[in-house]
This record gives C-alpha cells, structure tokens and sequence, in this order.
C-alpha cells in the first residue's frame, strides 16, 4: 500500500480503491506488519490475538488510522514481517525462503475476520483479495466452512505463488485440496490457484486482459480454469485509475492545471540538464519502468539507435534484472548527451519526466493494466505501445498515443518513426497531446462497478 510501502501498480491500487469506494461501503485495508508499516504510527491499537494453524504461527491484530480516516488492520507478527528488504525479498533481492508461511498468515488472518475473530466489532460481508499473496483466504474461507463470497483481482497472473507441494501440510490444506480442483498446479502448491479456484468471482485490471488470459499465450497454464470461469460469468475486467492529482502539474511546477503550451518546453530543458543530456530541439522520449523482460526493455534498447539516428534523444529509470540495468548503463555510455539514465527509482524524478517527455516508450509483451501510460497521457506525453492489455484498452493509436501489434524491435521502430512523424507537425502533435490529456483515468467508475461486485456477486 503506497501510504506506507509499494513494489509495482498494485501499492497505489491498494491506496486508491479503498479510498474510492469509502462513500458506497465500509471498506477496511488489512496487510503485514512490514517496519515500514509500524514505523509510521506512534501507537497501533490492539483488537485482538490470533491462534496459528499447522506451522503457521499465532499473531495479533492491530488497528489504526490514515490521516484521511482509513481504517487499516496490520498482521502483527514480527518474525515474519518486520525484517528489512522488499515485502518479498531480502536486502539481496533474493526471495524469503519462508514466504509461504508469511503469505499463508496475512491469508488466514482475512480469513479470520470473515470468522468474527480478528475485530470484535466489525466483520466484512466479503473479501477482495489482490493476487497471489491473499489468495490463500478464499481457501481457507472454503475449508472452514464459512459463508461469505470473496472477489479475486488478478494483476498479473504471472506471479503465481508457487511452493513445494510437500509443504501442504505446513500450511493447513487438507489432503483433498491438494488436486486439480484445487491448489495443486502443474505439481506444484499454487496460491494464485487457489484463490482463482476458490473465490466467487475473478477480475483482472482491464477489459483485454480478462480475454487474453483465456488464451494458451496468456494463460500462464491457468487458461483452461479462467474460460470455466468466464463461461459461468465469473471473470470480469476492470480497468484501474489513478488519482485526480495528475491532472495538476508535477512539484515545482505551481499548482495550475496544465497548460501545455506554457510549461512542455520548461520542463524538458530542466529534465535534459538532470540526465546530462545536450540542448536539444528534437522529441525527448522516456521510459519509466520496472526492467523487466516483461516490460519489453531489451527492444526499447534496441530501438534507442533508431531514436538517435532520428535527433532524439532518451532518458530512462528504473531497476530490475541486473542485465537490463547493466543494457540502460552501456546505452547511455554509448550516445553521451543523447541517452541519460538512472537506475533505481524517485517518484518525483518519474513525475517530472512525464511532464517533460515528447514520447513514453512502453513495449510491454504484456501488461495487465499499466498506469504509466495514463500518467504520460495527463503530462501530455504520448505512449508508443505494443498493443496489449490495458494498453490497448487506454491508448486510441494516432490520438493519443500510438500502438503496434507485434513485440518485436521491428513492430516498435515503425511505432517510432510514426511519432518523429507526428512530431514534425506541430499541429498534429498539439492536438494530440491535447487529446491525450483530455482522458479521464479517475477511480470513481471503476469503484462503482467494484461496489457492485461486492453487493451483487458479479461486476457486469
């Protein structure tokens, strides 16, 4: 949850939505006690202590508020949550070697408060679990017994969750879960599994993903249980939002709702002198991404000597493969003043390089929802973007932004020239970048339609 600490789309998701939703239902957030967690309140009220299961161990339920008055329930269990590094990895990046014990007690503690166990005054109608790290509470929900439906969001069904199946019984699932129709995946003990198994509805970010994922490109191996599931009604795409602030210049840029022609200029020539980058009258294109092969980084590389050859020039941040990080470093060590990077992340560095950029670069193979390029689109930065999932569902190619089909180097160059194109024309690009930042991205629609889920069992 971005309030307190994020990895990826999925922390601003968490401190979105609920937000979002506060007028229609009394929604509660419930995640683990990272130190980031408790280190951001000076007292976290205690409701209740909760008994463990198999291996997995007892802990106590905490209570607080955000300034803005959400509630959010911590899992207090600090052998297995207050440790340094990510929500899921070490300070070497190397994955918890007892993850599943952890993601099994944040799990079973949802489910603890569908039972009435973990608030005395409060108990939900439902859960809405948020992949592969929730998705344990629809089982255990199913194996306890209990009467109430649960909504399953996939974000990327990718990331499956998946453990030596010999650990089952560490993890309280009874022997006859350990199936097809079950955990099981491929021999494997999969949380996603159960949660896409167990729960009584499925969403994922948008509208092209939820039919992507039933296809074997897509599927992940799951493709046969999703088209059950979106045969019987019970797969729905939502596409996610951000928040109204991006319709505000980035900081230091006063608090005026942008004027394009007054600001673009500005601001690139203040990001070009942070990235090192020379004087320049030709497009500024970014990247701004986890470097991951999933985001289609080694074609944007690819495709960056087409960008200089142009009289274009690139700026890029983020981190993740250290071959990635090591392909942005020798790019930018091959065309000095013409490619800057930084590796690693700055959410205010990444704000001000929308607001400065012609041109995001997001050749994604496939992206569930994305929300850069919704951000690029409010800071009048057009998307160039393998057309797939939500990028397919938020970008009108030629209006405001532009897509290509296929994700290859050669798909992504024609993709760029078409932009050196539109660019010459300032006409063209101005109506763009208007269109662009015309779009309306709020959570107030799509809050709607989860309120809806959650009252009617469905989001149609």
């Amino acid at each position: 949850m971005s309030d307190f600490v994020q990895t990826g789309g999925l922390g601003e998701v968490s401190a979105a939505l609920p937000r979002a939703l506060r007028d229609m239902c009394d929604v509660r957030v419930l995640l683990p006690g990272y130190p980031q967690v408790l280190s951001h309140f000076a007292l976290i009220e205690r409701v209740s202590g909760l008994n463990g299961l198999a291996d997995i161990p007892e802990c106590a339920i905490g209570r607080v508020k955000t300034e803005d008055g959400l509630i959010v329930y911590v899992v207090l269990c600090p052998k297995l949550f207050d440790r340094p590094g990510t929500p899921y990895a070490d300070e070497g990046s190397a994955d918890w070697a007892d993850n599943d014990l952890r993601f099994a007690r944040l799990s079973l503690a949802a489910a603890d408060f569908v039972a009435g166990l973990a608030d005395p005054s409060w108990t939900p109608d439902n859960l809405h679990l948020n992949d592969w790290p929730t998705a344990m509470a629809a089982a255990y929900v199913a194996w306890r017994g209990l009467d109430a439906p649960s909504l399953m969001t996939i974000h990327n069904l990718a990331y499956q969750g998946c453990f030596d199946p010999r650990r089952a019984e560490a993890l309280g699932v009874p022997a006859h879960a350990f199936d097809m129709h079950g955990v099981e995946l491929y021999g494997k003990l999969s949380f996603l599994k159960a949660g896409l198994y167990y729960a009584s509805h499925l969403t994922t970010v948008s509208a092209t993903y939820a039919q992507e994922i039933t296809t074997p490109e897509l599927g992940c191996g799951l493709h046969g249980l999703l088209q059950d599931r979106a045969r019987e009604g019970r797969l729905t795409g939502i596409l996610n939002g951000i928040d109204d602030t991006w319709d505000m210049l980035p900081p230091g840029m006063g608090q005026r709702r942008f004027a394009p022609a007054e600001w673009k200029g500005r601001h690139a020539r203040r990001i070009r002198r942070s990235f090192g980058l020379a004087v320049s009258r030709g497009p500024l294109f970014a990247i701004v991404s986890r470097l991951v092969h999933q985001k289609g980084v080694d074609l944007a590389i690819d495709a960056a000597q087409t960008i200089v050859e142009h009289g274009g020039q690139l700026i890029v941040t983020g981190q993740g493969e250290p071959k990635l990080e090591q392909g942005i470093k020798d790019l930018a060590a091959r065309h000095p003043g013409c490619v800057g990077a930084r590796i690693g992340f700055d959410a205010d560095e990444a704000r001000a390089m929308f607001a400065a950029s012609d041109f995001l670069l997001m050749p994604s193979r496939y992206e569930p929802c994305g929300l850069s390029q919704m951000y690029a689109q409010k800071s009048g930065s057009l998307p160039i973007a393998h057309k797939t999932g939500g990028l397919a569902d938020t970008i009108s190619d030629g209006e405001t932004g532009f897509l290509f089909g296929q994700a290859t180097s050669d798909g992504l160059n024609r993709a760029i020239r078409r932009a050196f194109t539109a660019f010459d024309s300032s006409r063209r690009i101005w109506s763009m970048r208007r269109a662009a930042m015309s779009q309306r991205y709020g959570w107030d629609r799509s809050a709607k339609r989860y309120a809806d889920a959650y009252r009617h069992g469905d989001a149609t």
